[in-house]
């Protein structure tokens, strides 16, 4: 309580602006909530520090985060880090490091050739030199004051990070087809990681989560831990695309659908248009029945991403005037957001201010 009291002393509702970050608290395990949904503080607080940085975990956790959530990619000798994808020349400095200059390329991943430097292409120590940038810059120019003070951290320095702040913690597994292609496979190390912490039990504050199914099916032989099938607004999961099967993820959320994902995953975590659709326009339509049709199939329902910005939101949640530049990246009526979903019975949010989306709980709870 004393945790979620001084979060919610630390948002600034008009602005959404962290003025200061809070001493953490003691260790503990995260609380049940009831039927309160959980704020999973996406890529960190990434509204207000880089994504995936210390920086961005420790501000999450001082407004109020439930779990803090990791996209994990590999290093050459096999180490999970987090990363938002495992090309890090948009989210680090390596671009001015004229040691690694040899190592721009360009590679496929999962279909798609991109160009650039890979995680897959250093080692820990290497990618320890290098320090985090703001990825989108022009949508979070403020963030960019931050740009150089933190470095990529292991997925094992960010488990700790939640533990001694009683806090869980919400994995990503990018691209695991590609990483198991490349003799990297990213399951081993992430439930090693996370059994050295103690956690390996069904109530224990993980979540791991991907868009791909066949991983999650093996996870789900291997482990008690919680896991939760991603579902994006339209396309395929990889591994069904790889393995030529004509299905998508529109086949995952029918009744049918879903009864499946309930024989190997926990939950799901959608799109936020798979729970209300929005019209030709750009307005919300009516919700659909993706929430009721998950919990018939016992399977928990978190939705993704909640963004302050209004180039972010929902044209019914915009604010401003259209015509001034700095419309896209203001400040939206995203309160009035995460009422919509809160009302409509989601069992989490990702957010990118997790403050925002605690003070709006706690007000409506």
């Amino acid at each position: 309580m004393i945790r979620r009291l001084l979060a919610a002393a630390l948002t600034v509702l008009a602005t959404g602006t962290v003025a200061v970050v809070l001493q953490q608290p003691e260790p503990a395990t995260a609380e049940p909530r009831g039927r309160e949904p959980l704020v999973i503080a996406h890529r960190g607080a990434s509204a207000h520090r880089p994504e995936h940085t210390l920086l961005s975990y420790e501000t999450a956790i001082a407004l109020g985060a439930d779990y803090i959530e990791p996209d994990l990619v590999s290093t050459k000798d096999h180490v999970l880090v987090a990363r938002h994808e495992n090309e890090i020349g948009g989210t680090t400095d390596v671009e001015n490091h004229p040691e690694f200059a040899a190592r721009r390329t360009t590679k496929t991943i999962d279909g798609t050739p991109i160009t650039g430097w890979f995680t897959e292409d250093f080692t820990l120590a290497e990618l320890k030199t290098l320090r985090a940038e703001e990825r989108v810059p022009d949508l979070r120019p403020d963030n960019t004051a931050f740009n150089g003070l933190a470095e990529i951290p292991t997925f094992d320095e960010v488990v700790a990070l939640a533990k001694r702040s009683g806090v869980g913690v919400y994995p990503e597994t990018k691209h695991p087809t590609y990483f198991d292609s490349i003799g990297l496979s990213l399951e081993e190390p992430l439930l090693d990681v996370l059994g050295r912490h103690g956690w390996r039990g069904s109530r224990d504050p993980v979540f791991i989560q991907s868009f791909e199914t066949a991983n999650l099916r093996e996870l789900s032989k291997r482990t008690k831990l919680p896991l939760i099938q991603l579902i994006t607004a339209t396309g395929a999961p990889y591994d069904w695309v790889a393995a030529g099967d004509p299905r998508t993820y529109d086949t995952m959320v029918t009744p049918a659908g879903l009864r499946d994902v309930a024989s190997y995953a926990d939950g799901v975590g959608v799109d936020t248009r798979r729970i209300v659709p929005a019209g030709p326009d750009g307005r919300l339509l009516p919700p659909t029945p993706l929430i009721q049709d998950a919990h018939r199939a016992g399977l928990k329902v978190h939705t993704w991403t909640v963004r302050n910005e209004n180039s972010q939101l929902p044209v019914d949640f915009r604010f401003g005037n259209p015509a001034s530049p700095a419309y896209p990246r203001a400040t939206g009526n995203v309160m009035g957001w995460l009422e919509r979903l809160y009302s409509l019975g989601v069992d989490g949010v990702f957010a990118d201010d997790p403050g925002m989306a605690n003070a709006v709980r706690e007000r409506v709870f």
